[in-house]
């Protein structure tokens, strides 16, 4: 019997400068720049207790509410990152700071799909920012 695997393998091109498995990059959109060190070290440490590492250069943040039209340098490096196959994943706190409005969100998810990423939040439940209970629930 034929070694099918080895068949299929054989047309299969050789991975080249892929990232290692378990290589994510963090990133939050943050109100201040002073809370940018414990927001990266609390999704550095779900990395590491989900077995992922996050190599130098790939923890970024932005300062500012999510929704807001942002200059957003650290999604861009994020966005370098995936491009030169330097992470598999990406942690974010929730599934906003990657795009806040649906079609921002697709948009990107969408994108970082193609690539061969997944995304993980942190509390993917979270509430955006300034979004009050009040404001969700409706009698």
């Amino acid at each position: 019997m034929p070694d099918t695997f080895a068949a299929f393998s054989a047309l299969m091109p050789p991975a080249v400068g892929a990232a290692p498995i378990g290589a994510v990059a963090v990133y939050a959109v943050i109100p201040s720049e002073a809370e940018s060190a414990q927001m990266l070290d609390e999704l550095r440490s779900y990395a590491a207790v989900s077995g992922w590492h996050v190599p130098a250069g790939c923890a970024a943040t932005d300062v500012g509410s999510l929704g807001a039209d942002l200059n957003r340098s650290g999604w861009r490096r994020v966005r370098r990152a995936v491009q030169a196959q330097a992470i598999t994943g990406l942690v974010v706190p929730c599934f906003a700071h990657v795009g806040y409005r649906w079609a921002d969100w697709n948009r990107e998810r969408t994108w970082l799909l193609r690539h061969g990423l997944f995304v993980v939040a942190t509390d993917p439940t979270e509430l955006p920012v300034g979004v009050c209970p009040e404001d969700v629930i409706r009698p």
